[in-house]
C-alpha cells in the first residue's frame, strides 16, 4: 500500500534535479499513506517525474522498492494497493513459455513483467486486486494511470498549461508549484447532494477523479485523451442476464461458498500482522468466519462501541467474536472522544466528505492500527446482494407508483410530514414492544420523511435520486450554480427489477465515491491496509447472475450470503435490522458540537465566503436546534465544507500543516 505522484512537463524546462525536488514535495504529503520507504524517478529529456511513499506489505526488502524498472527498461511503475492473484500469475509468466526470471516477491515485479509480456491493458484484466498505478513506458514515451474495477484506491490528475499531474490524494496536486486550487461550484452541489464529489469531478476546477475500471494514458503527441474502460460492470450485469445460473439454491450457495473462501484466502497474505473490523453485521461477520475457518491462529478482530444504544453494535459483534474464537478488541468511545476526530477530518479526508460514520471508522482504524498493519472488512455484501433497505422496498415503492396518482402520492407524503422526525422517533419508540424485530429501525422519522419525498417520485430513476440525495436540490442555496451529470442522474436501461437498478446505481456511484473514500482515506491516515473480499470481481460477476430470489427475499436483503454465514455462527447472533455505522450526530449539533457549528454558520461567514446562501442553512439551523425539524445531514454537509474550506485555506498558505496534522494521527495510532 502507497501513496503515489508524478507529473509529465511538455515544457522541458526544468533539470533533472528540478524534477525530483518537486515529485519529492508531492510524494512527501502521503508520508502517512506510506511511512515505510520513499523513491523518486526522473528524466529530464522526457519530461517526466514519478514519485511515492511506501507502506511495506509484501516482501519488506529493498526488492520491493519503487519506483521500479522493468527486467528490459521499459517500463517505470509507481503501484498503490495489492494485486492478489500475483502468485499465480507470477507461476504462469516464470513458466518455459513465458520465461520471465525475479529478483524479489514482489507483486509490483509481477506487473511489470506481466505488461512487458502482454501490454498494459490486457494485464489489468487479469489482475484480481485493488490498485491505482502510474507506469511510463520509455519506448512509446507515454504515462498510463490505471484504478481497479471497483475504485478501491483512489487517484488523482490534473491538466493546466504544458503540465500533465497526478497523485493519490488532492493535497500531493497541491504541492505542484503551477496546480490551482480554484473551488468548482458545480462540484459543491454535488456534494450537497451526495455527501461526496463523485467521480470523475473534484472540488476544483480542472482536476478530476480517474474512474474505476478505466485507464488514461497521455504523451506528448496525445496530450488530452481520455480515459477508457477496460472492465464494465454494466457489461457484466448485462451478460449475466442473458445467461443467469440455472442450479438449485444449495449448489449456488456452495459455489460462492468457494469464490468467497477463495476472496478471503487470497487477502489474508501478509508479511506483516493482520485482522478485521468487526460489526457484527451479516459482511464482516461473514468475512471473519470465513477467515478464521482457514486460519490455524485466531484472528484479531475490533470493533468500536458507543454508550449510546441505539448507535451501538459493539455487543453484537462481541458475540460473533466469542462465537468464532477471534482475539477481539473492543472500545467504546465516549462523545468528546469521538468528537476529538472531527479537526482532522478535513486534512483526512482533503476533499469535501460528509458521510459522518466517517468518525467511527476513522476511530476502529486507529484501534486496529495499535495491532496490526492489515485490516479487513466487509464493503461490498449491499451493493452485490441487495443489502440496502431501499433494496427490499424498491420494488413495492416503485408498484406504488405505478398504481397510484401522483396526486394521492402528494396527500401521502403531506400526512406523514404533520408529523416531525423527532415526534416519529418518540411514537416509534413507545410502540417499540409490539413492533417485530424486522419492522424495527434506526431513526424511523428521518426514514419516514424520506419515503415522503419518495412518494413523490416520477418514476424509478427519481426514486433512487430522492433516496440517495441528501439535499433534493441543493441549488436552492447555491445561487447561479449548475449541477453536473453523474452516473444516478443519466438514462440508462432499466434491469429486470428495480431493485437490481438500485444494486447497480449503488456499485457505480455511492459504492466507489463514499463508501471506499471513506474506507480509503481512515485507515490510510494511520497507515493501516484495509481490504475488502466482497470486492472480489468474481463475486460481483457470481452475484450478477443469481436469481433475485436468492439476493432479496421477503424483503429481507443477502439471502445467500446469510446461508454461507448461518455455517458458522447461529441465525440469533446475527439476525437483526440493518443499522449501518452511525452516530447521534443529531443531539451533538444541539449540545457540545453547537459552538463549533456557530463558528462555521455565521452569517457574515457564509456571505463573506460566498458560497452558499445563508438564508435557508440558517432557517434549518434554528429548526433544527428547536427539536422543529431534524436536519443533522444537510447540516453535517454545509459543515463539513466551511471545515474544509478553513482547512484548504490554512495548508495553502502552510503546506507542511497538513502533512504535519495526518503524520500525527498516524503516529498516535502506531
Amino acid at each position: 500500500m502507497c501513496g503515489i505522484s508524478g507529473f509529465l512537463d511538455l515544457s522541458n524546462a526544468n533539470s533533472a534535479s528540478e524534477l525530483r525536488s518537486i515529485a519529492t514535495s508531492m510524494a512527501d504529503t502521503l508520508r502517512h499513506r506510506g511511512p515505510n520507504d520513499g523513491g523518486v524517478w526522473a528524466d529530464a529529456e522526457a519530461g517526466i517525474a514519478l514519485s511515492m511513499r511506501r507502506l511495506s506489505i509484501l516482501d519488506l526488502s529493498a526488492a520491493g522498492h519503487q519506483p521500479m524498472e522493468s527486467s528490459s527498461g521499459r517500463y517505470i511503475i509507481v503501484f498503490n494497493g495489492e494485486i492478489y492473484n500475483y502468485e499465480d500469475l507470477r507461476s504462469e509468466l516464470s513458466s518455459a513459455e513465458q520465461g520471465c526470471s525475479f529478483r524479489g516477491d514482489s507483486d509490483t515485479e509481477v506487473m511489470l513483467a506481466a505488461f512487458e509480456k502482454w501490454g498494459v491493458e490486457q494485464s489489468v484484466t487479469r489482475f484480481n486486486g485493488m490498485f491505482a498505478f502510474a507506469v511510463w513506458d520509455r519506448r512509446d514515451r507515454s504515462l498510463t494511470l490505471g484504478r481497479d474495477r471497483f475504485g478501491e484506491k483512489p487517484l488523482y490528475y490534473s491538466r493546466f498549461g504544458k503540465y500533465f499531474i497526478f497523485g493519490s490524494e488532492l493535497k500531493a496536486l497541491r504541492a505542484h508549484p503551477g496546480f490551482s486550487n480554484e473551488v468548482d461550484p458545480g462540484a459543491v452541489a454535488l456534494f450537497l447532494r451526495h455527501n461526496c464529489v463523485p467521480a470523475p469531478y473534484s472540488i476544483y476546477r480542472n482536476t478530476c477523479k480517474l474512474p474505476p475500471a478505466t485507464l488514461l494514458r497521455v504523451s506528448h503527441r496525445d496530450f488530452d485523451s481520455n480515459p477508457r474502460p477496460y472492465w464494465s460492470l454494466r457489461e457484466v450485469i448485462d451478460e449475466a442476464v442473458s445467461a443467469p445460473l440455472k442450479c438449485g439454491e444449495l449448489e449456488a450457495v456452495e459455489q460462492l461458498d468457494w469464490i468467497l473462501r477463495d476472496a478471503v484466502r487470497i487477502r489474508m497474505r501478509s508479511d506483516v500482522p493482520l485482522g478485521a473490523f468487526l460489526s457484527g453485521g451479516i459482511d464482516s461477520s461473514t468475512v471473519v468466519s470465513l477467515m478464521q475457518a482457514q486460519s490455524l491462529a485466531r484472528v484479531r478482530t475490533f470493533s468500536i462501541g458507543n454508550h449510546d444504544r441505539e448507535f451501538n453494535e459493539a455487543k453484537e459483534a462481541s458475540r460473533v467474536a466469542r462465537h468464532l474464537g477471534t482475539e477481539h478488541t473492543e472500545l467504546y468511545v465516549t462523545p468528546d472522544e469521538a468528537m476529538a476526530v472531527i479537526p482532522s477530518l478535513p486534512r483526512i479526508y482533503d476533499e469535501p466528505f460528509a458521510d459522518c460514520s466517517q468518525i467511527p471508522t476513522t476511530l476502529v482504524s486507529q484501534l486496529a492500527r495499535e495491532q496490526v498493519t492489515v485490516s479487513l472488512s466487509g464493503d461490498g455484501g449491499d451493493e452485490f446482494f441487495g443489502g440496502y433497505n431501499r433494496h427490499g422496498w424498491s420494488n413495492t415503492l416503485s408498484r406504488s407508483l405505478d398504481h397510484f396518482p401522483l396526486f394521492l402520492r402528494k396527500v401521502g407524503a403531506a400526512g406523514i410530514r404533520t408529523i416531525s422526525p423527532d415526534g416519529w422517533d418518540l411514537l416509534f419508540q413507545v410502540c417499540k414492544p409490539a413492533t417485530p424485530v424486522r419492522w424495527q429501525q434506526r431513526m424511523p422519522g428521518y426514514k419516514l420523511h424520506k419515503l415522503a419525498s419518495v412518494l413523490e417520485s416520477h418514476d424509478v430513476h427519481t426514486l433512487y435520486e430522492r433516496l440517495a440525495s441528501h439535499w433534493l436540490d441543493p441549488l436552492t442555496i447555491l445561487p447561479g450554480v449548475s449541477e453536473y451529470p453523474v452516473p444516478l442522474s443519466r438514462n440508462h436501461h432499466h434491469l429486470r427489477h428495480a431493485a437490481e437498478d438500485m444494486m447497480y446505481l449503488d456499485s457505480v456511484s455511492y459504492l466507489p465515491d463514499d463508501i471506499l473514500v471513506k474506507f480509503d482515506r481512515a485507515t490510510m491516515a494511520v497507515s493501516l491496509e484495509g481490504r475488502a473480499p466482497l470486492l472480489d470481481h468474481r463475486v460481483a460477476e457470481f452475484a450478477w447472475k443469481l436469481p433475485m430470489s436468492m439476493r432479496i427475499r421477503r424483503r429481507q436483503g443477502k439471502w445467500i450470503l446469510r446461508q454461507i454465514l448461518y455455517r458458522y455462527v447461529p441465525r440469533e447472533l446475527v439476525d437483526r435490522p440493518k443499522s449501518g455505522f452511525g452516530i447521534p450526530l443529531s443531539n451533538w449539533l444541539r449540545g457540545p458540537l453547537r459552538d463549533w457549528a456557530e463558528s462555521l454558520l455565521g452569517e457574515c461567514r457564509l456571505r463573506d465566503d460566498g458560497y452558499f446562501n445563508s438564508t435557508p442553512v440558517l432557517k434549518m439551523w434554528r429548526e433544527h436546534l428547536s427539536g422543529k425539524r431534524n436536519w443533522e445531514y444537510n447540516l453535517w454537509d454545509v459543515l463539513m465544507f466551511q471545515a474544509w474550506l478553513d482547512e484548504s485555506r490554512r495548508s495553502s498558505n502552510d503546506p507542511s500543516a497538513c502533512v504535519e496534522g495526518i503524520t500525527n494521527v498516524a503516529t498516535e495510532s502506531a
